[in-house]
């Protein structure tokens, strides 16, 4: 490892501020406290702070010498509704939300390269340190960009995550697509309630829904060309409030993902197909929404010029041997797509470890490895110092 001491010496600082925004998890557009305490830290390190982009984001900014050159890195804020199930003194304090997928890590790294900067950084330029909400599920790099996150901060991006099952101590990135679409969808089956004992007198929504989320399967195997890779997941089903009546309604919502847009489109017609069809198979109503809570994240796409940047920066830092150029893109989504649409960029993950022991993304007992802090923020340094060469 190639990390400044400087850096590593800010590894207790980065976990006690990990470690605190894990203990005090805040949802979608509801960072407040988060938010506070990464602008009080960037204002102690003497950096410039803009709030209020997307509700609780944070750009913070730093300027070196004369260059016109700027850079974007970017870390997520935002916690997950789950209850956690670990047990250690920094579980959260906040019932049914967690810190399940890294993102306090996130804030932590950025925190230290952005503190590392500001007292020791070696660079010309300006360098815009991007804290945004709501990356799980509600399109927040979607709505910075919207109140003039580009026209504010014009710069090339770079974002990182941390990847259970990537060893500690490296880093997988490529030129392409990294990370898959992300579309919801919500199907609404709306039919003639009756008694149970007197099924003949209605119709069964909850059949029809058994019926459906089987069929929805069938996209993938028998319509999508085997060579491109899709997902569809039914992940709720809801549907009536007792046991001798069968209801009017029944309420199937799901996910589907792909690395195409042509095959994008294919899935979402799919699915309006076979809910159409199978309604009128059992001669009930079906209302399909589409993203109903966000837009529809995009395919993250790294562009191969910022990709070569991130693979040299994060070779320096961690060796040529333990950067993966080659790694298998993920079907889980990213809302940083959003930045990469709009400019050129690039998206790395950085090793979290082993994820025995339930240490898996969106799982109840994750938990962000504190080893790997002082790595994520020399690759933040080695970046910016590459781009922004002094």
């Amino acid at each position: 490892m190639n990390i400044a001491p400087e850096i590593q010496a800010l590894q207790a600082d980065m976990q006690r501020w990990r470690r605190h925004i894990h203990q005090h998890p805040e949802t979608a557009f509801e960072e407040t406290a988060t938010a506070r305490l990464i602008a009080d830290l960037l204002q102690q390190a003497g950096i410039e702070v803009h709030q209020g982009l997307a509700k609780t984001g944070i750009v913070g900014v730093l300027r070196r010498g004369n260059s016109s050159k700027s850079i974007a890195l970017r870390a997520d804020m935002d916690a997950l509704r789950i209850q956690e199930q670990n047990r250690f003194d920094h579980a959260s304090c906040h019932s049914g939300k967690m810190h399940a997928c890294g993102h306090d890590g996130h804030c932590a790294m950025l925190l230290g390269a952005a503190s590392y900067l500001a007292k020791h950084g070696r660079f010309d330029g300006t360098v815009y340190f991007i804290f945004q909400p709501a990356e799980e599920c509600r399109a927040g790099a979607h709505q910075m960009i919207s109140e003039g996150l580009f026209e504010q901060f014009p710069a090339q991006r770079f974002g990182m995550h941390n990847f259970p099952d990537v060893p500690a101590g490296h880093f997988a990135v490529k030129t392409g697509p990294m990370m898959a679409s992300f579309d919801c969808f919500e199907i609404t089956l709306q039919g003639q309630a009756t008694h149970a004992a007197m099924p003949h007198l209605g119709n069964d929504v909850l059949v029809a829904a058994a019926h459906l989320i089987t069929q929805l399967q069938t996209i993938v195997s028998r319509q999508i060309d085997p060579a491109d890779a899709a997902v569809v997941s039914v992940t709720q089903i809801h549907g009536g409030n007792t046991w001798n009546a069968l209801p009017d309604s029944a309420v199937i919502r799901g996910t589907f993902r792909s690395f195409k847009n042509s095959v994008r489109e294919q899935l979402e017609q799919g699915i309006r197909h076979l809910a159409d069809s199978v309604a009128q198979g059992f001669g009930i109503h079906a209302k399909i929404l589409f993203n109903p809570e966000n837009p529809g994240y995009p395919v993250t796409i790294n562009s191969p010029e910022e990709t070569a940047s991130a693979i040299r920066a994060a070779i320096a830092v961690a060796g040529e041997q333990c950067v993966d150029t080659a790694p298998t893109a993920s079907m889980g989504a990213e809302d940083f797509a959003f930045m990469l649409q709009q400019k050129p960029g690039c998206y790395i993950w950085i090793g979290n470890g082993s994820s025995g022991g339930g240490c898996l993304l969106h799982n109840p007992h994750y938990d962000f490895n504190d080893e790997i802090l002082p790595l994520g923020a020399a690759y933040w340094v080695k970046l910016v110092e590459n781009e922004l060469p002094g």
